[in-house]
């Protein structure tokens, strides 16, 4: 979509009309044109003693807009509104626009609303207005202006700098040259243009900004990284950049346009008689080479064959590809030349270029028309002449090709129909026969079309005069022949498997009767066979009981099929009969199946032996699978007992070791009769084994009867061993914890009254939350670190719950520190006496050697204020007994 347009028809404009949508959606362009746009802005705005930070966003109110074209175009603007509210900011911008438009600018798609709203599109694409407004249009190099004009001014100004081509305002930049040759060019003595390297494009930007910005006022509006960057920088941000060089230098470029305007006289008229010769020479040149292509081209001398007329077809497009493409550019460079040279001759005053009499463009153009009215006539005869060939040629292949496949189809067909074969067929063959013959009829009538169209072309052929004449008639004449004697001999064939025919209809009808009854009443028994030999496998009495059933209910069929039995075999006597009284020569047997009379015969007198034989395994079946029955119903009976046992067993052991019901001792007699009468139950559980191994022998897979199995029951009573024997160890070690460390039995129902309520979710063990509002309960204060240390001794494994057990090693490991720490203290001083330190002679009298060392290895030198050499201090003594954690 286009974003703005000029009423004017300057060419500034006219390569910038479409504000290109994909740059402005690329990141890195917007990114480019941001930072360029800005900085331009800035550098005009801080002639009035303000700056822009944000581009789309300190626009919005207008006031920094109007702004910046009162100070680019040096005139007042209407007063602005102070307002804040969105319409004052509307019509602060709509003031600004309409003062662009006044200077010939026409906004497309561009209003105050999307510039308020703070649209980068539209706020870029109005910046980029105005920079080609007032900063570029009006720059003008040798007749052109705007951006053709600034290329050009920096085309000259980079002219003699080696490895400095500026074709363009993206990748003509890039490697930083030719910043640096423009500044080179006016202020030579700023860069040392010499030492510059095409391969270090970042230095060469760096340098030319970094001096553009110092000594020539021009502000940084891109970063080296942003030219280098992409792989093809914003064409607008350059463009903006390089106008900044243009209007610095604007003054020394005045004095030099000066003194090429003389030099440009001269050279015009210098090329202006140059144009003249070339003109001269190119148009005789072009006229002669017109003269003695015409009469090639009106030659119409016809050839014989396909393969000459191509040859002057394929001359034909070499002239039109090789020859003509190049005296095209000549006559439109002729015409170009003559345009150019007369327009420079009347802006020079100078009067108007005549060529030689008969090289005028219009004589040239005469010539021309000639030449194409030649050639658009030779082309329609080589067409013609091509067209008319190709139809000869098609003609004849198009004969022989039909032909070949009449030959092809014809060739065995005069035996084919001369066969007697009907003679020993029978009547499906003769049927078969008849079909087959009725095809080739119908085969026979469709290629009557195929002799009518090989007639019509060679027919064709005589008329059009093909030099191969006499050779296609004799071949037409050919089939023709060959034809009709076809048609007779179809004919005597289709009378003869006619009468054939009738005669084997009868032997046929009783043939198809007994196909019919046989074909079914043998996949009956074939049926019945497999089904009284097919093994079964059963797995309830109610499966035996249904085969049974079936068994019966098809023993009863068998009257009804042995009398369909007789009747198929009177079908075959009565052929066997006409066969004999009619003397009819059978080829085969009966062609409608293969089931014979003794096959019948054999197949029943064996379905008659299977029956008592399927009568015994079903009845042993029958026997066991009651066996089975009884084994599952004394399996399911035992089980239905002892899975609820074991289950109520556990409940109970789960209640008896949270629940406080006398001393410990109590407790832990109470469990070992609990666990006796458990191990008292075991017969009953081998009972259950017995049983399940009979049903294993028996091959029984499921029972209905139970929904406990062999290995629910196992595994219940190995967790019922398994608890009862932990729950024991567990009020052995409480009445070991108790004992070692000195706890009532008061204390211990209350860390059990503590620990259970405490337990919310009654598993035995609390997590990490309930542990800690326990011991708040119980008057600890405590961090997080704290918290952490306490939980790595009840809880080494990081589990993240604590049991009763350890519950009560860390409760009574807390009640005894203190104790700990009053019994080495009196300990030393008893040791120490009067002093604050013991000696090593002291320590080894006092206690046994081997107890003395391995205290005094473990112990500090005394270092209080009146120490004494071999002493030792009372921390030292208590750490090698108890450990730091103690003390």
């Amino acid at each position: 979509m286009d974003y703005y347009d000029s009423q004017q028809t300057n060419d500034y404009m006219q390569p910038e009309e479409d504000w290109d949508r994909d740059m402005l959606l690329d990141p890195a362009w917007e990114k480019q044109q941001r930072k360029t746009f800005t900085a331009w802005c800035n550098s005009h705005l801080r002639k009035a003693g303000t700056q822009i930070e944000n581009i789309e966003e300190d626009f919005r109110d207008g006031l920094k807009l109007m702004l910046l074209l009162e100070v680019i175009s040096g005139e007042r603007l209407a007063k602005p509104e102070r307002g804040k509210m969105r319409v004052h900011k509307i019509s602060n911008v709509n003031k600004a626009l309409d003062f662009i438009a006044s200077k010939g600018v026409k906004l497309v798609s561009i209003g105050a609303e999307e510039i308020v709203d703070g649209n980068v599109k539209m706020t870029l694409g109005m910046i980029w207005t105005i920079i080609l407004r007032f900063a570029i249009q009006d720059i003008s190099v040798e007749e052109t202006s705007a951006k053709e004009g600034l290329l050009l001014w920096c085309q000259r100004k980079t002219a003699p700098y080696k490895n400095v081509n500026i074709q363009n305002f993206h990748i003509s930049w890039k490697d930083g040259l030719g910043f640096c040759a423009l500044i080179h060019r006016h202020r030579p003595e700023l860069i040392d243009y010499g030492k510059l390297r095409k391969d270090d494009p970042l230095t060469n930007l760096n340098t030319a900004f970094d001096v553009a910005e110092k000594y020539l006022d021009i502000p940084k509006m891109l970063d080296a990284e942003d030219i280098i960057g992409p792989l093809r920088p914003d064409e607008k941000a350059i463009m903006t950049y390089v106008s900044c060089y243009y209007h610095a230098f604007s003054g020394a470029q005045k004095a030099e346009t000066a003194a090429n305007r003389i030099c440009k006289v001269l050279a015009v008229n210098q090329e202006n008689e140059q144009l003249m010769e070339d003109y001269e020479k190119l148009a005789s040149d072009l006229l002669e080479w017109i003269r003695r292509t015409i009469p090639w081209l009106e030659n119409r001398a016809p050839e014989n064959t396909m393969q000459a007329m191509q040859q002057k077809l394929e001359d034909f497009r070499d002239y039109r590809r090789l020859h003509k493409p190049p005296k095209v550019q000549e006559k439109c460079q002729l015409e170009i030349n003559f345009n150019t040279l007369q327009t420079k001759l009347r802006l020079s005053n100078r009067p108007a270029f005549m060529p030689s009499e008969g090289k005028m463009v219009s004589d040239i153009n005469n010539a021309w028309g000639g030449l194409e009215q030649a050639e658009k006539g030779y082309e329609e005869w080589l067409l013609n002449e091509i067209r008319r060939l190709e139809r000869l040629d098609h003609l004849a292949e198009k004969f022989r090709q039909k032909a070949s496949i009449h030959e092809s189809w014809t060739d065995g067909k005069e035996a084919m129909l001369q066969q007697k074969d009907y003679e020993t067929a029978t009547l499906s063959e003769i049927k078969a026969l008849l079909k087959k013959h009725e095809a080739f009829e119908s085969d026979l009538a469709a290629h009557q079309d195929r002799v009518e169209q090989i007639a019509a072309i060679a027919q064709e052929l005589n008329e059009l005069d093909y030099y191969d004449s006499p050779s296609v008639n004799a071949r037409c004449q050919k089939i023709c022949d060959q034809w009709d004697n076809l048609g007779a001999l179809t004919q005597k064939r289709r009378e003869a498997l006619e009468r054939t025919e009738k005669l084997l209809e009868t032997i046929d009808q009783l043939y198809l009767e007994y196909a019919k009854r046989a074909a079914p009443f043998n996949n009956w028994m074939e049926g019945a066979m497999e089904d009284l030999q097919d093994t079964f496998i059963v797995h309830t009495i109610e499966e035996i009981q249904g085969l049974t059933t079936a068994h019966e209910q098809f023993k009863a069929t068998l009257p009804d099929a042995d009398k369909e039995r007789q009747a198929i075999l009177g079908i075959h006597n009565e052929v066997s009969k006409i066969v004999q009284t009619y003397h009819v020569n059978m080829a085969g047997t009966n062609p409608y199946t293969t089931i014979t009379p003794q096959e019948i015969n054999g197949k029943w007198d064996h379905v008659r032996q299977l029956v008592p034989r399927r009568d015994q395994a079903l009845l042993e079946e029958h026997t066991r699978q009651q066996q089975n029955e009884r084994l599952r119903k004394q399996f399911g009976a035992q089980a239905n007992v002892i899975g609820p046992w074991i289950q109520t067993k556990m409940e109970e052991i789960g209640r008896i070791s949270i629940e406080m019901h006398g001393t410990l001792e109590d407790q832990l007699n109470h469990l070992r009769q609990y666990e006796k009468s458990i191990i008292n139950y075991k017969p009953k559980i081998d009972q259950l084994e017995g049983d399940h191994q009979q049903i294993q022998e028996a091959l029984i897979f499921d029972n209905k009867h139970t929904n406990y199995t062999m290995e629910h029951i196992r595994v219940g009573w190995e967790q019922l061993l398994t608890t009862i024997a932990r729950t024991i160890n567990e009020v052995e070690n409480q009445i070991l914890t108790r004992d070692a460390k000195g706890i009532s039995q008061e204390q211990m129902n209350e860390f059990r009254a503590s620990f259970n309520h405490f337990d919310r979710k009654k598993t035995g063990m609390m997590d990490s939350e309930d542990f800690r509002a326990c011991l708040i309960s119980m008057g600890y204060n405590m961090g997080e670190a704290e918290f952490a240390r306490i939980m790595s001794i009840v809880d080494p494994n990081r589990l993240g719950v604590v049991t009763f057990q350890a519950f009560i090693d860390f409760m009574s490991r807390e009640t005894a520190d203190t104790d700990t720490a009053d019994q080495v203290m009196a300990s030393f001083k008893i040791l120490a006496g009067d002093k604050n330190y013991i000696t090593v002679d002291e320590l080894r009298r006092e206690l046994p050697p081997d107890q003395a060392e391995y205290c005094i290895a473990r112990m500090a030198p005394y270092s209080g204020p009146d120490a004494v050499p071999g002493a030792l201090d009372y921390m030292s003594f208590s750490t090698a007994l108890y450990g730091e954690s103690d003390l």
